[in-house]
């Protein structure tokens, strides 16, 4: 940690500024009890059954509580110099989660539900879901590759995750190399540190066929996990980006991961024109373009147009923009056509935040910044979101609100 202690960017964060991170947290209980005995798994009723009733010691919670232990220190230590993000935990009940917070003294909230006394696949997939619902930037979970594959099952392949090892057999991508490290991970999110996301592998053995000796891996899918990463990719001659050749990449990859149904909202500034123009089409610098399935450009509309067009749209929305250099807003500034009511109908996870390293780089570790007029939405989707800056190349940015009493407050 001592390496972010350097950054003094950090230390100039503005108190005004107001974001949350909000980290889910689920525990496979029984993960790793089969580790010390030879099982070479965990999966045995006989084994949990022992551990349920205390004769065998649980390795995930003590794996977990290491985890917690170091992040406490770290918020503990950002009395004196303040970390850009707060965090807000969201676990699962009893046993899963909310036991073991209560007991190390970690401040959380609960999503709603029963615990079966000796947990089941089912209960790790149930309660996953129930945090992915409340709008987590992050799940955390401290399992094996079991319980990365039901996690998998449970929220699929876009919530971004990070494991905390506690198995036995570990062949998944997802988990940190330890808890440490899982630690160190999230206080760089909380530091404000750029970090791009990963998808790993989500795999699993048949432990019936290990215990006679064959392994027997099966891929189940991927998910992302944050990774650290240099701030400017050193792929550039000289460490520098070519801003011609970055906004070439992300309108390939938005070209590639859009629906030719979707209709497009290309919000203000000459980062989202030049994408628009290597889609062949001449938009408006300082006004809101959309981009109809049928291909036709609808240039300089106004908030009534556009929220008529989108009405009128029955498929999913795509939103495009930009940060302002150098201050961060990403809505609330110039962009005033994008109406909180649009954005709700949209949803966070169709609004696509493009820039280069560059351009995030002149925000010197400050978040993005959310004024869309709607305090509740700013609240509601602080925290972490994903920016485009090249081709298939997305990284986690810190994203803010203005305090309450200087938004517009209206729902």
């Amino acid at each position: 940690m001592t390496s972010h202690q350097s950054d003094s960017n950090h230390s100039s964060v503005s108190n005004d500024i107001k974001s949350t991170l909000r980290v889910g947290f689920l525990i496979n209980p029984y993960a790793g009890i089969g580790g010390p005995a030879g099982f070479k798994g965990s999966d045995l009723i006989e084994l949990q059954s022992a551990a349920a009733q205390g004769k065998i010691p649980l390795r995930a919670p003590a794996r977990a509580h290491t985890f917690w232990r170091l992040i406490a220190q770290a918020l503990e230590a950002s009395a004196v110099t303040p970390l850009p993000l707060g965090i807000e935990v969201i676990s699962a009940p009893q046993q899963m989660g909310a036991d073991w917070l209560s007991l190390w003294g970690v401040a959380h909230t609960v999503v709603s539900g029963a615990v079966n006394v000796q947990t089941t696949a089912q209960d790790t997939q149930v309660f996953a879901q129930a945090i992915q619902r409340q709008g987590v930037d992050i799940l955390v979970f401290a399992g094996g590759d079991g319980t990365a594959r039901d996690i998998y099952r449970a929220v699929g392949s876009e919530q971004l995750v990070l494991g905390i090892p506690s198995g036995v057999k570990m062949h998944s991508g997802v988990y940190a190399i330890n808890p440490q490290c899982a630690a160190e991970l999230m206080i760089q999110l909380l530091s404000g540190v750029l970090m791009s996301t990963s998808l790993q592998e989500v795999r699993d053995i048949d432990e019936n066929e290990f215990r006679q000796g064959r392994v027997k891996a099966q891929y189940f899918g991927e998910m992302p996990v944050p990774a650290a990463a240099e701030y400017v990719q050193a792929v550039k001659q000289g460490g520098m980006e070519s801003e011609a050749l970055v906004l070439f990449d992300i309108a390939e990859y938005l070209r590639e991961h859009f629906s030719p149904d979707a209709l497009i909202v290309w919000a203000p500034g000459s980062t989202t024109l030049g994408l628009l123009k290597e889609w062949g089409h001449e938009g408006t610098l300082l006004g809101v373009d959309v981009l109809m399935p049928s291909g036709d450009l609808v240039r300089d509309v106004n908030a009534q147009q556009l929220n008529a067009l989108a009405a009128d749209h029955t498929g999913v929305i795509e939103l495009v923009v930009t940060a302002i250099g150098g201050q961060g807003h990403i809505i609330g500034r110039g962009n005033q056509q994008i109406t909180p009511e649009l954005l709700k109908r949209i949803g966070k996870e169709h609004v696509n935040v493009v820039a280069t390293k560059t351009k995030l780089r002149t925000l010197h570790g400050r978040p993005l910044l959310l004024d869309s007029g709607c305090a509740e939405l700013d609240e509601l989707w602080a925290g972490l979101i994903p920016v485009n800056t090249g081709y298939d190349d997305v990284v986690l940015y810190p994203v803010g609100r203005l305090p309450k009493d200087t938004s517009d407050d209206q729902k």
